[in-house]
């Protein structure tokens, strides 16, 4: 079996914990592996890693395929050049997965964010939807109602097959009366964005019901290269698997997925999961409460102190507090959204973003520069690198730095400073056995962690 890892949301609802530029997909709910790491060890009892297909926009690329190289590095990434929904992931991936096997394989694909912890049930539910794939259909997995969630989408049902169903509809978000029914209904499931076909049966209902993806699939050439190339993505059409396949085919079936799941599309949802106070109340960081209950409140940096409140979301980081009622959190995107369209920073990254190497903290930012505090580990270094459309200015604080710059080399101590002028290939390392803390004042018309240009990585994010 094949695998997709679907890796390119925002996780908006999770703000301000998820960002743009660091999606909830990379975050560790439990102080262990992220969502993506446990998604892709689930996956690999079924696939071999280098049959494991990661696919994300080009923004998280580098992010992306330094957590899944700690796992294993035969891992594949591929990096979209502009998002374009689901349905044109999914086909691009098909088509390596094509030109690489057996038409008659079968391609198993999955969110990168969702939480399923009783992985027995969870592979029970695969082998079970195998046998449909393995007879032409392309299976979703549904998830049983538990409550009348408005936030998902649903899928009716309709005569029982082997092993599943035969789909009826797909159903959009309902309302809250509308959930409440579908809820005491039988025939409906919560999509759950799992599915799994054969390469043949997905490549014949992507030529037939989206023409315009699958005609560009022909001129994707995959060799040696972890980018699909942006003159023929740019081509296809921005639409999901659902609109363009699964609501038009006549060959979906469902099969009920056995297992626990939870997309985590929330702060409800996660608040769900954590175990609880005897008040109902999950407390995260420097939190002091008096006569609060069944309320989330996680404190990343400050002292959060709350009284006389039930029911509520408060979540607080560096750069940003949050507050919402806890049956409102799916509303959360709006406020994300609201702050997206002021071009708000906090929507983008957090202020302090760790690295393998160690991390650096965002100070100040204006049109066409940003202002950050970077610290190196003893003995790491970044990677050989350039950029297209910055300059940059180090100024050493603490420490000894040792700097490539186009070929030559410069030990630069406490007060000593350089200049990285745009397109210079660079490196910043600290051989040293004490941390390296520098200024760096960037200055140019795009100013963008993907403006990077890597040439060496001792971390595998080439």
């Amino acid at each position: 079996m094949k695998s997709i890892i679907l890796a390119g949301g925002s996780g908006s609802r999770l703000w301000p914990l998820s960002r743009e530029e660091y999606p909830k997909q990379l975050l560790s709910f439990d102080e262990k592996e992220s969502l993506l790491q446990k998604t892709f060890k689930r996956l690999n009892v079924f696939s071999a890693a280098s049959e494991i297909v990661t696919i994300t926009n080009i923004k998280h690329y580098s992010d992306i395929k330094l957590q899944l190289n700690l796992i294993d590095k035969n891992n594949v990434v591929l990096a979209e050049p502009l998002g374009k929904n689901t349905a044109p992931a999914i086909a691009s991936v098909i088509e390596y997965f094509s030109q690489k096997y057996s038409k008659d394989d079968i391609i198993l694909i999955v969110p990168s964010d969702h939480l399923i912890i009783d992985t027995k049930a969870f592979n029970e539910t695969v082998k079970s939807a195998e046998e449909l794939a393995q007879n032409g259909f392309i299976v979703t997995f549904g998830i049983k109602p538990s409550y009348p969630e408005t936030g998902y989408g649903y899928i009716k049902i309709k005569e029982s097959l082997l092993k599943g169903y035969k789909v009826e509809k797909f159903v959009e978000k309902p309302d809250r009366n509308t959930a409440e029914q579908y809820l005491k209904s039988n025939e409906y499931y919560w999509n759950g964005g799992i599915f799994m076909a054969k390469i043949s049966t997905f490549m014949k209902e992507f030529e037939k019901y989206a023409p315009e993806i699958y005609a560009n699939l022909k001129n994707l050439d995959f060799s040696n290269k972890n980018t699909i190339e942006y003159s023929i993505y740019e081509n296809m059409p921005s639409i999901s698997i659902d609109y363009a396949i699964m609501e038009k085919s006549d060959k979906i079936a469902l099969v009920e997925l056995k297992s626990d799941w939870n997309d985590l599309g929330s702060w409800q949802s996660l608040y769900n999961i954590k175990p609880k106070d005897k008040d109902g109340n999950v407390l995260s960081g420097k939190v002091v409460i008096d006569d609060v209950k069944n309320s989330f409140i996680y404190s990343q940096k400050e002292i959060v102190a709350v009284s006389g409140l039930e029911n509520i979301i408060l979540v607080e980081t560096e750069d940003a507090i949050m507050a919402c009622r806890l049956d409102k959190s799916q509303n959360v995107k709006n406020l994300y959204e609201k702050l997206k369209a002021k071009e708000s920073d906090t929507t983008k990254l957090h202020k302090t973003v760790f690295r393998p190497w160690g991390y650096y903290t965002c100070m100040n930012r204006g049109k066409g520069y940003l202002t950050k505090t970077i610290c190196v580990m003893p003995h790491h270094k970044l990677s050989v690198q350039s950029h297209n459309h910055r300059s940059e200015h180090w100024v050493v604080l603490e420490g000894s730095a040792f700097v490539l710059l186009d070929g030559k080399e410069y030990i630069l101590n406490s007060g000593d400073s350089i200049d990285i002028p745009i397109k210079a290939k660079h490196s910043l390392q600290n051989h040293g056995s004490e941390e390296l803390k520098i200024i760096e004042v960037q200055k140019g018309d795009y100013i963008s962690e993907d403006d990077i240009i890597r040439y060496e990585d001792c971390y595998g994010r080439i």
